[in-house]
């Protein structure tokens, strides 16, 4: 890969890595993620009808979970990004435009900041944290997921090539500490980190990979349907921030 990684943030993005061998369709993991987030939202942003952000909002699923609760609105820096959340959600504002442009935007405005799978990619995570901040109402929620690059069954894996190591846009993927200390650092209160689960299996070489995902997935399964936060952050592939401005 070239040393340029906002060279591949084109539509062609969504043909790669992660999105290319994911179902995005009913019932599929990345359809119940969407409503996994949507209801951690739901439960700690503040419930005032508010304006909610999302930052790269990608196809705009979670948008239009929530575009009946709060004034979306979503940026992202791929065309297809913003063709795809007008129309899967069209009550929801979309602009292509950089993260580092949200200045532009008036302090307090939000009540909510959503990141999904976006931190990482940054060359300067620890700035948009402070803007985010700046963004956001008193008690307003950051709500942030990103790759846990310790996890405990990583050691399992091949670090190239599994589904951290093969976005190569990956650039910024830092320990849980880190980002708690760069939210701390920010103004935040930590509320919560925990983890998403062990889904990117094969972990052992012996069982059939369904096998797999039913004995470790599992867990993950349970905590999504019942939208709680319970999974240790070492056995997350990704970590799930929950963080509150004082």
């Amino acid at each position: 890969m070239d040393n340029n990684p906002r060279a591949h943030y084109t539509r062609e993005y969504f043909e790669k890595w992660n999105y290319s061998d994911r179902d995005l369709g009913r019932f599929s993991m990345y359809w119940f993620a969407r409503r996994y987030y949507a209801s951690l939202v739901r439960r700690f942003a503040p419930r005032d009808g508010g304006k909610l952000l999302e930052l790269g909002c990608g196809l705009g699923h979670l948008l239009g979970l929530l575009q009946e609760e709060y004034a979306c609105v979503g940026i992202d820096l791929i065309d297809y990004s913003i063709e795809q959340t007008k129309i899967n959600a069209p009550k929801a504002e979309a602009y292509q435009m950089d993260v580092a442009d949200i200045s532009q935007f008036e302090a307090g405005t939000f009540s909510a900041v959503v990141a999904l799978h976006l931190v990482e990619h940054l060359p300067d995570p620890q700035a948009t944290i402070r803007e985010v901040y700046r963004l956001l109402k008193p008690n307003g929620l950051f709500l942030f997921a990103t790759p846990h690059p310790e996890y405990s069954f990583r050691r399992f894996k091949d670090r190239e090539n599994d589904a951290i190591g093969k976005d190569k846009t990956h650039i910024n993927c830092q320990v849980p500490s880190v980002w708690k200390n760069w939210c701390q650092e920010a103004g935040f209160t930590v509320k919560r980190q925990f983890g998403d689960g062990l889904w990117d299996v094969p972990y052992l070489p012996i069982l059939p990979k369904v096998v797999q995902f039913g004995m470790f997935g599992l867990p993950a399964f349970a905590q999504v349907v019942t939208r709680t936060t319970w999974t240790p952050l070492s056995l997350g592939v990704n970590q799930i921030n929950i963080v509150i401005k004082k």
